[in-house]
């Protein structure tokens, strides 16, 4: 079977994108990624990424209209045939047009458990508000910020004594783990997409890991 062509989109380090790569290296993986793209040349994840002997294409995005920026990052995702976008540390909000485009092919991973604490210091907003869990959320992008549909959720305790940073490391480390595991699941079929509801197919437990079995 033909492996899912997958594209991590990144603005810095991308330790996410390490993560994503690090699955995909077992040849078992059913994705494959085959483009990592940056609006900063100068990201460190680029490097990274070609070491690992996977393609790398920068643009800026400076001084220039979202859609330009938008057509030449897309056609080169085009270039590569890419058929799945994963968002890691890509600082950039996409377009509407963008977004529909790519509809239900484009994954993110946001450091709050959806629909709480959306959009920025979601560390910070967590230990004010004196909740007892936060963690991370990958789904799949809608034009509105920090929405779509759920794919995976994992929970992370929150210390009495933690700080945004301490906070962010822990929620961190359950991403590296969130993250390739959905795209796992979307790239094998077994995360079935349904209006805005995802479902998996043959649900296995997994320590700290949250999703929504089928039926």
């Amino acid at each position: 079977m033909a492996r899912l062509r997958v594209a991590v989109l990144i603005s810095g380090r991308g330790s996410n994108m390490e993560a994503l790569i690090e699955a995909c290296r077992a040849p078992a993986h059913p994705a494959e990624i085959v483009l990592v793209a940056s609006n900063n040349p100068a990201a460190e994840g680029l490097a990274r990424a070609a070491a690992e002997g996977i393609h790398t294409y920068a643009t800026s995005h400076k001084r220039r209209s979202r859609e330009d920026f938008e057509a030449e990052l897309e056609a080169a995702l085009r270039g590569r045939q890419v058929e799945m976008i994963c968002l890691a540390g890509f600082m950039r909000l996409l377009t509407d047009g963008f977004v529909n485009r790519w509809h239900n092919r484009i994954l993110n991973v946001h450091p709050s458990l959806l629909p709480a604490y959306k959009g920025l210091d979601a560390h910070a907003r967590a230990i004010t508000d004196g909740v007892r869990f936060s963690g991370c959320t990958v789904h799949l992008v809608r034009p509105e910020m920090d929405t779509g549909p759920i794919v995976v959720q994992a929970a992370v305790p929150v210390h009495s004594g933690d700080t945004p940073d301490t906070l962010a490391a822990r929620i961190l480390t359950a991403e590296h783990r969130a993250y390739p595991l959905a795209l796992e699941l979307i790239a094998s079929g077994r995360a079935v997409i349904e209006g805005e509801r995802v479902t998996i197919a043959r649900a296995e437990a997994a320590d700290g890991i949250l999703f929504n079995p089928a039926g």
